[in-house]
């Protein structure tokens, strides 16, 4: 009888990856010049939808490291992506093509805006980039909802604390650390009690 192992390794060479460091930094750099506002959008609808680097399942996890770890949460997944399939230099190719050329477009806009910043137009079209930003990333949660049924958690479970973490930090302004800290932590214990239940017996020799 075969073994699984080598099947396992073949479909997941055969996965959809980076072709190169150059292929993630023109990746990344394409990626940032879109993410104006909501870039959790655009995140998930190229490295998911058009690239396929990740499942959403796969996404889901990452993400949610990506948020918990210090700075923002896109170079974080860009660096352990690109660090995942090219080490060292694979990180700094992502990142370099997250950061790159939106500086220098970035800087240039900076300089345009301050000499319009206090216009109504330019005041109006903050208040509707915000408002396009919220829908966007209320979009994109919707859209990786039911990844969530293959959670560990389980699906109950993951709304609940969803709900908490958003009545927390809209409701009652909690600062993020603490919610982290309580409902992240609960979570977390949760999780790993579940994987302890459905984790499979080893029967002994």
């Amino acid at each position: 009888m075969k073994s699984a192992l080598p099947t396992a390794l073949t479909a997941d060479d055969a996965a959809p990856r980076p072709r190169s460091r150059a292929d993630l930094f023109w990746t990344f750099t394409w990626l940032a010049l879109q993410g104006f506002g909501g870039v959790l959008a655009v995140v998930q609808r190229e490295l998911v939808e058009k690239k396929r680097w990740l499942t959403r399942e796969q996404f889901l996890e990452e993400w949610a490291v990506a948020q918990i770890m210090p700075g923002p949460n896109v170079l974080n997944l860009a660096m352990v992506l690109g660090g995942r399939h090219f080490g060292l230099s694979g990180a700094l190719a992502a990142a370099s093509g997250l950061l790159a050329l939106p500086l220098l477009l970035v800087l240039a806009l900076a300089v345009l805006y301050g000499s319009v910043a206090d216009t109504p137009v330019a005041q109006g079209a903050l208040r509707g980039m915000g408002a396009v930003s919220a829908g966007l990333i209320a979009a994109t949660g919707l859209k990786l909802a039911p990844a969530l049924r293959s959670s560990p958690m389980g699906l109950a479970a993951a709304a609940l604390v969803a709900t908490l973490s958003f009545i927390a930090i809209a409701w009652l302004r909690l600062p993020l650390a603490w919610v982290l800290l309580i409902v992240g932590g609960l979570s977390c214990g949760w999780a790993a009690y579940r994987l302890r239940g459905i984790a499979p017996r080893q029967e002994p020799r």
